[in-house]
């Protein structure tokens, strides 16, 4: 495991689900390769959508940019080893 070693840059959930957010990628990164973003993803966004329901978000990876709408107090974004870690739950525009 390598929780403790994640670096929170950007966030506005709650800190109970920023530490879940950063063990669900620390285990994702035991369970896959550091170079299959999409299984990482794939694993962190299913992991949300079963604690907290559906349409959470999640993009892995070491070099993307991003532009998105989200829910109040669902959005986080850290690095953990050489990733970076983007996961939120989606919102529509009114």
């Amino acid at each position: 495991m390598l929780e403790g070693k994640a670096m929170v840059e950007d966030s506005d959930m709650p800190v109970k689900m920023q530490v879940q957010a950063m063990a669900l990628a620390s285990q994702a990164l035991d369970l896959f390769d550091v170079v299959d973003c999409k299984s990482i993803a794939g694993h962190i966004k299913k992991e949300f959508d079963k604690r907290y329901g559906s349409g959470w978000q999640c993009v892995v990876g070491s070099n993307f940019g991003c532009f998105f709408t989200h829910s109040k107090g669902t959005f986080i974004y850290f690095q953990l080893e050489t990733l970076k870690f983007l996961i939120f739950k989606g919102a529509s525009t009114p």
